[in-house]
């Protein structure tokens, strides 16, 4: 049967109750909608997540940072849950103006700044420390083109597929098909890639891999969007499946993945991070939010 046939109006306007799992917090304008302060550590960096798959882009680069010996890298992380719209408070929306997470407040210089969006927060980290950023003019354009491939196609799979399909009040076919379709053609871009490369951006472990990590590995160990893995075939994509497996395994990535988890076993929680101790006990393997 074909969707529902929506007529659109002239000008479009809010008033129409959206719905979804979201709905409650979506709104068509920007800005700050309560006071709320944010809490501030002593260490260089500060970061204000959620484990998310854009949020896990931020706490691997940095645990993969502190696990390569640098020490200036030590951050404390702070939870803000977007599901109760901790995005919104002022504090937030001062260091990221698009209330989305994660934002970073870099204070290790004489004056603190703000690098929001999780593309812009991994590249400054790489270039500050000089890691997983070659600066070879070809190796470092593979490198950033496959970060800003995965920057690029996130919203697909997350805004586009995930809503579509997992979050909708309703189900249609068509954007389920829409998206479903573009998912599993960035899976296949990704496995071919993987089949004459080690890693996304060569034979080396780069900020190519961090970047994408946290958006395919959910879908080959099957613990997002409900039944997502079987319902797109993601077995087929034989070198994803075996690059998420040698990725997963790294301690530095094991730690990243918890940091900001607020779902789940409690052992796989971390709700903040401000030391190597705070590991202590929590069970390195966890799953984004399904």
């Amino acid at each position: 049967m074909a969707d529902a046939t929506y007529i659109p109006p002239a000008v479009w306007s809010a008033d129409t109750v959206s719905g979804g799992r979201f709905a409650n917090i979506n709104r068509p304008t920007a800005g700050a909608r309560e006071e709320r302060e944010l809490p501030v550590g002593e260490h260089p960096f500060q970061l204000y997540s959620l484990a998310t798959p854009n949020g896990v882009k931020a706490t691997i680069m940095l645990e993969e940072l502190i696990e390569a010996g640098h020490a200036g890298a030590e951050y404390d992380a702070w939870t803000i849950n977007i599901g109760d719209g901790e995005q919104f408070g002022s504090g937030f929306v001062g260091i990221n103006p698009n209330s989305k997470i994660p934002a970073l407040l870099d204070q290790s210089g004489p004056a603190p700044f703000r690098v929001f969006e999780s593309g812009a927060i991994i590249v400054h980290l790489a270039e500050k420390f000089g890691a997983f950023l070659p600066t070879d003019p070809a190796s470092r354009a593979e490198v950033l083109s496959w970060v800003f491939w995965q920057v690029a196609s996130g919203p697909f799979i997350g805004g586009g597929f995930g809503h579509f399909y997992a979050y909708a009040p309703e189900k249609y076919e068509y954007p389920i098909n829409r998206y479903a379709m573009e998912t599993k053609r960035i899976f296949d871009v990704a496995d071919k890639r993987l089949a004459d490369s080690r890693f996304l951006a060569g034979d080396e472990y780069t900020l190519a891999d961090i970047a994408n990590f946290p958006w395919l590995a959910p879908f080959t160990e099957g613990n997002i969007y409900n039944d997502a893995k079987s319902f797109l075939s993601i077995d087929e994509y034989k070198n994803v499946g075996r690059w998420v497996a040698e990725i997963k395994a790294r301690p530095a990535v094991q730690r990243g993945r918890i940091v900001n988890k607020v779902w789940g076993d409690e052992d796989t929680q971390l709700k903040e991070r401000h030391s190597a101790a705070d590991f202590d006990g929590k069970r390195l393997v966890s799953a984004p939010p399904a």
